[in-house]
């Protein structure tokens, strides 16, 4: 169903003491522009990234990377470069000021750094890396631009890779098993599944929610070296067999949205932002009460200011909507939006939060709704940008 006006609920919570109130390429696009605007629209050049599964293993009919610039008044995409001979480029991240691209790469063992050409947005190929672990699925960047992190899911670790002088990157200074044990899906929880890693707001922790052995790991991390510690707490327990999948910082409030792949469901954990430690307070189903079908959660992402969260769930093939409380962070839920295509494997916004995108993996498809700001709606645009099997997008944006 579509999404209706989000309602407020009246949160009555036994024992919780709310102390944190207050705290602080492919083929053309079939186009039709969207009508209306409810966010400041983006200044000079935007351009889309594209990663597309290539494997037979991965069923895939993808051919690498595809860069799209974005008209900023329309939404509109025009293909700029496919970037070919890449293996399952999985996920996509841009260095911090922009002028690097960098690619993790699904089945495989390296990460691969390249070039932005400012005038064009097309990519150079720098260089390719081992990265001490098998089939990575995320990487973060941090503040400094110094290093890149990565989520091995196959072998169970997370890498650290310096970032050198010119953008490319160097070999791994640090490899971390993350120990435990597997969750009861004997299945998708045989070992242990990193499938993210992420920054804190303030830079000094990292996140790692391990879909196999059920737990959220956060370490501490060491600006001038790279190195990650384990903090006191070593890794907040989800429910059994949820398998975290996904977590999303919110940008005001101490608090972490994790998204649990196989229980399709949503956690709010509190941030005890001093040691890093997480809570959690609240678990919500990202499924209609009525759907009995099979289907897993994605990805989740979060509107600009944070009011809203929007999951992806694969399977039921749509995109579940929350309010945020804007006291105590918890969640809502304001109703499904059809994804508009098969397997929704990524979601997530263009620079300014106007437009949400989804990548469809086995409809071929890259579609787009406008995004209201204050109530959360989500209009289709109608907007189709065809390529084959996409699986995540990375934005950029910098002054023409």
């Amino acid at each position: 169903m579509r999404i209706d006006e989000p309602t407020r609920r009246t949160l009555l919570r036994s024992g919780m003491a709310l102390g944190i109130r207050g705290l602080a390429g492919g083929s053309r696009a079939e186009q039709t522009p969207p009508v209306g605007g409810h966010a400041s629209r983006a200044a000079g050049a935007v351009y889309a990234y594209v990663g597309c599964y290539t494997t037979a293993r991965r069923y895939a009919r993808g051919d690498g990377i595809h860069v799209y610039r974005v008209d900023s008044d329309t939404g509109n995409w025009t293909h700029v470069q496919q970037v070919g001979n890449l293996v399952n480029p999985s996920f996509l991240a841009l260095g911090r000021d922009q002028r690097h691209l960098y690619a993790v790469h699904g089945d495989e063992s390296f990460a691969t750094s390249f070039s932005v050409d400012r005038n064009t947005g097309s990519l150079t190929f720098l260089n390719r890396v081992e990265t001490g672990g098998l089939n990575g699925v995320h990487q973060a960047i941090d503040p400094s631009d110094k290093f890149m992190l990565v989520a091995n899911y196959a072998s169970g670790s997370v890498s650290v890779l310096p970032i050198l002088p010119n953008g490319a990157l160097g070999e791994a200074v640090q490899v971390v098993t993350l120990p435990g044990l597997p969750g009861p899906n004997r299945i998708e929880q045989a070992s242990s599944h990193p499938h993210q890693i992420v920054f804190d707001p303030s830079g000094r922790f990292v996140a790692v929610p391990d879909k196999g052995l059920d737990r959220i790991f956060i370490f501490s991390f060491d600006p001038a070296t790279g190195k990650l510690t384990p903090t006191v707490q070593g890794s907040a327990v989800a429910r059994s067999g949820s398998g975290p999948r996904r977590i999303a910082f919110h940008p005001k409030l101490p608090i972490g949205f994790v998204l649990n792949e196989i229980g399709s469901t949503v956690a709010t954990y509190y941030l005890e932002a001093e040691h890093g430690s997480l809570r959690p307070v609240e678990i919500l189903p990202t499924l209609p009460s009525d759907y009995t079908g099979e289907s897993i959660a994605s990805e989740i992402a979060l509107s600009s200011g944070g009011r809203f969260v929007y999951c992806s769930n694969r399977g039921h093939d749509s995109i579940a909507v929350f309010a945020v409380d804007a006291n105590t962070g918890l969640l809502t839920s304001a109703g499904w939006v059809p994804a508009r295509g098969r397997i929704p494997r990524f979601i997530g916004f263009d620079p300014v939060c106007r437009f949400l995108y989804a990548a469809n993996e086995q409809s071929d498809t890259v579609v787009s709704w406008l995004a209201d700001s204050s109530t959360g709606r989500l209009t289709p645009t109608e907007q189709v940008i065809r390529t084959a099997s996409p699986v995540a997008i990375a934005f950029a944006s910098w002054a023409a």
